[in-house]
């Protein structure tokens, strides 16, 4: 079974979950989301299978997030879309297989989902 992971390079815990999947010898395929900008409806997915709500999914500790939204009563239609418009809020890494979805935070999390 295909493992997606929603992936930053430059993110140490992201490259550490990244690392783990390899050594299970996952089939992996990779989503720089960084590049890849997911949209609106992929995030919402991710939100849904993760069982989270979007502000849950966010970054605190980006600058956006604290220049543009801390303290900010938002919708999770409008959590969503500041996701879409600045992918950095977007918690990494995240993980997928099959209909099961982590944040790999702490990275070992994702040994759970593919075992």
């Amino acid at each position: 079974m295909k493992t997606i992971i929603y992936h930053n390079p430059r993110c140490s815990k992201s490259r550490e979950a990244k690392g783990l999947l390899e050594a299970e010898n996952c089939e992996i395929e990779v989503v720089e989301y960084l590049k890849d900008t997911p949209d609106k409806s992929e995030i919402k997915k991710l939100v849904d299978l993760l069982g989270i709500a979007p502000h849950d999914l966010i970054r605190k500790g980006e600058a956006i997030y604290k220049e543009q939204y801390k303290g900010k009563e938002l919708s999770d239609e409008q959590w969503i879309e500041a996701m879409a418009a600045h992918p950095i809020l977007i918690e990494r890494p995240i993980i997928i297989q099959g209909n099961k979805a982590v944040v790999g935070r702490p990275p070992s999390l994702v040994l759970d989902l593919v075992k």
